[in-house]
C-alpha cells in the first residue's frame, strides 16, 4: 500500500482554513454550488458559505438537495427550513437516482421516486421539487447528474461538499496523496470541493453550538438512542446502502410510520433489518461451511449473483488478487491478511458478501493488524514480502 501522510496542520485553525478555502472557491470559480444532505457537514459548509458569499457579495447561495425519498421526516422539516431562508436558492430535486441496495444480491440497486413504482414511495413527492431535468435520465447516481448539469457554457463550476476524511481512512488516503489543492478535484470546467475534510465531527458540532445553527434535528432522536453521543455512526444518508444498512433499526424504533412503508419499498429490507449487524451481511467475523477453503467458499459466494452484478464482484476481486500479486511474492493465504496488502481469501468472501459496488472497502485495517502481529513496520513488510519491482517502486518514494 502506498505511504500515508500525517495530517499536518498550519498555525490557522480548521476554521480559519475552511474560510480560506471557501474564499479561494468563490474567486477562482464563476459558479459555487453547495451539495446539501441535511447532514451536520454540509451544514457547516452552507453557514460558511453563506458568510463568504455575503462578504463577496455573491448571494444567494446556490444549493442542491438530492431528494432520496426514503428520509427522516425530521429531515425534510430541516430542509424545508432551509429552503425558505432569504438568502438560499435551495434546488430540491426528486428523480429517479440510481442507490445501492445492499439489502439484496438479486435486486442490488433501487432507483428513489421510481415512476414505475409510485404505489411504492414511502412519502408524497414535494410538490415544490424538480421532477424532471434535460440533463437528466433514469440510472443517473446524483454525482454523476451533478457533474453533467455543469455546462461549459456557463463557465467553471465546483459543487462544494461536507466530505471529511475522519469518516474514513480511504477518504484520508484520496486527499493526502494530492499536495497541492488537496481538497479540490479538477475534471476540466467541472470541480468538487471538501473544504472541512480535515475537521473532526466536534468541530463541527462546536460550530453549530457557538453560531446557535439551525440544525437537523434527526441528531437529537439519534441521542436518544444507542447511537448517543457515536458521532461517527450517526448519519443521514439512503438507508439501504452497504454501510447505512446497519443502522435500519434506527427507522424501525423511531419513525414507525416511515419505516412500515420501507418494508416493501426494495427487496430484502426485512431480512436485512433482522441480520444487517451480523455475519450474514458481512460485519465481524463471517462463517463458511466447514468442508470448504475460503477460497472455494469465494466461489460459491459470487454465484449467489445475477449476471451483471456477478460480474462487477468478480471483476473487483480480481482486482484485489492482481494487485496482491504485482506487489507481494507470497500467494494470498486461505484466512491469513498479508502485512503488506491485508488481503486473504476470508477478507475476499467478506468484499463478495457485502458486494462493495462503490468500491469503498479497503484492506488497511487487515494489513495493519497484520504487521502488528508479527511486530513489524510498513517498510519491513516491503522488504520481507514485496515483489523486486514493487521493492523498487516503494523505496523511490
Amino acid at each position: 500500500m502506498s505511504k500515508i501522510r500525517k495530517k499536518k496542520y498550519e498555525e490557522s485553525n480548521v476554521l480559519d482554513a475552511a474560510f480560506n478555502r471557501m474564499r479561494y472557491l468563490y474567486d477562482t470559480f464563476d459558479n459555487v454550488e453547495i451539495g446539501f444532505s441535511g447532514g451536520k457537514d454540509s451544514t457547516a459548509i452552507l453557514n460558511i458559505a453563506l458568510i463568504v458569499a455575503k462578504e463577496k457579495n455573491k448571494l444567494p447561495v446556490i444549493a442542491n438537495f438530492y431528494d432520496e425519498e426514503a428520509i427522516h421526516p425530521t429531515t425534510i422539516e430541516y430542509v424545508e427550513r432551509v429552503r425558505n431562508h432569504p438568502d438560499i436558492k435551495l434546488n430540491w430535486f426528486c428523480l429517479e437516482f440510481k442507490h445501492r441496495n445492499a439489502s439484496s444480491n438479486e435486486e442490488p440497486y433501487w432507483f428513489t421516486w421510481d415512476k414505475n413504482k409510485k404505489d411504492l414511495w414511502v412519502r408524497d413527492m414535494p410538490e415544490h421539487s424538480i421532477q424532471e431535468h434535460s440533463k437528466f435520465y433514469k440510472g443517473l447516481t446524483f454525482q454523476e447528474f451533478t457533474s453533467l448539469r455543469a455546462e461549459k457554457s456557463k463557465g467553471t463550476t465546483v459543487d462544494v461538499t461536507g466530505v471529511r476524511t475522519q469518516e474514513s481512512l480511504r477518504r484520508f488516503q484520496a486527499v493526502s496523496q494530492k499536495v497541492n489543492d488537496n481538497y479540490i478535484s479538477r475534471y476540466g470546467h467541472f470541480s468538487i470541493a471538501h473544504p472541512i475534510y480535515d475537521w473532526s465531527s466536534q468541530d463541527v458540532w462546536k460550530l453549530v453550538h457557538e453560531w446557535n445553527i439551525d440544525y437537523n434535528k434527526t441528531y437529537d432522536i439519534f441521542n436518544h438512542t444507542k447511537l448517543s453521543n457515536k458521532f461517527l455512526t450517526q448519519r443521514v444518508c439512503p438507508p439501504f446502502g452497504e454501510e447505512p444498512l446497519r443502522g435500519l433499526w434506527i427507522y424501525a424504533e423511531c419513525f414507525p410510520d416511515l419505516w412500515h412503508k420501507m418494508l416493501n419499498r426494495v427487496e430484502g429490507v426485512a431480512t436485512a433489518w433482522r441480520y444487517a449487524n451480523t455475519e450474514l451481511y458481512g460485519v465481524g467475523g463471517i462463517e463458511k461451511p466447514d468442508e470448504l477453503s475460503w477460497k472455494e467458499y469465494l466461489s460459491y459466494i459470487v454465484d449467489t449473483y445475477t449476471a451483471k452484478e456477478k460480474n462487477y464482484v468478480i471483476n473487483n476481486i480480481n482486482r484485489y488478487i492482481k494487485l496482491h500479486k504485482e506487489r507481494c511474492k507470497v500467494s494470498i493465504h486461505d484466512v491469513n491478511a498479508s502485512p503488506l496488502t491485508g488481503i486473504s481469501y476470508r477478507w475476499l468472501c467478506k468484499i463478495a458478501h457485502k458486494g462493495d459496488f462503490k468500491g469503498r472497502q479497503a484492506p488497511d485495517n487487515e494489513r495493519i493488524n497484520s504487521m502488528k502481529s508479527e511486530n513489524i513496520t510498513q517498510d519491513e513488510a516491503v522488504i520481507l514480502y514485496g515483489t523486486d519491482k514493487y521493492k523498487t517502486e516503494y523505496f523511490k518514494k
